[in-house]
């Protein structure tokens, strides 16, 4: 599965990258506008990860899937209650970054536990519960946070953005180590 989950990574980096730089590189940071950012990102990152159809693990397979259509079903909501303005974008961030977070965190625990010594994979899995970690600590941020949206757009924004340099190093770390693991087992065989 590492061998093709460097490229899901990155994707998914692509994705959080283009919703963070949009944020932060937009004065417009009202609550509409950050439902809509939300929605968008929740969708078309709910959509990518529905389609990881590489991961060969049953489970796992179904995992992303609901993790996909959580994020998907999270956009759908937010722009139907596009007008419930600072709340809304609150309530919504928070329910789907816990939803979501969770099921990223038992996916990398699982995958920790399930194959253990293989260097790509407890990668992937580190990074999974990395990820999920940041999107748990984001639903609890929007739960105690004071009700302002600039605060409410910004810190999405550069949650997207940390996001998107983790996955990014991650899928990058996994291509590069891939050719070293390869190289590595075919000296042993040949030895």
């Amino acid at each position: 599965m590492a061998a093709r989950y460097w490229l899901a990574q990155l994707v998914r980096a692509v994705i959080a990258f283009a919703a963070g730089f949009a944020i932060t590189l937009d004065q417009d940071h009202t609550a509409g506008y950050g439902i809509a950012m939300f929605a968008a990102f929740a969708i078309v990152g709910g959509l990518a990860v529905a389609g990881f159809f590489f991961v060969t693990d049953a489970g796992d397979r179904a995992l992303w899937l609901v993790q996909g259509l959580l994020g998907v079903a999270a956009g759908v909501v937010a722009l139907i209650v596009h007008s419930g303005g600072l709340g809304a974008l609150l309530y919504g961030v928070s329910v789907w970054a816990l939803l979501t977070g969770v099921a990223e965190l038992y996916g990398g625990w699982r995958a920790r536990r399930a194959r253990g010594s293989d260097t790509g994979s407890a990668s992937a899995a580190r990074d999974r519960l990395a990820v999920g970690g940041l999107t748990v600590a984001l639903a609890i941020v929007y739960l105690v946070i004071p009700a302002e949206h600039r605060l409410a757009v910004g810190l999405f924004g550069a949650y997207a953005i940390v996001i998107g340099v983790y996955l990014a190093i991650g899928a990058l770390s996994l291509k590069w180590a891939r050719p070293a693991e390869t190289a590595d087992e075919t000296t042993e065989s040949h030895a």
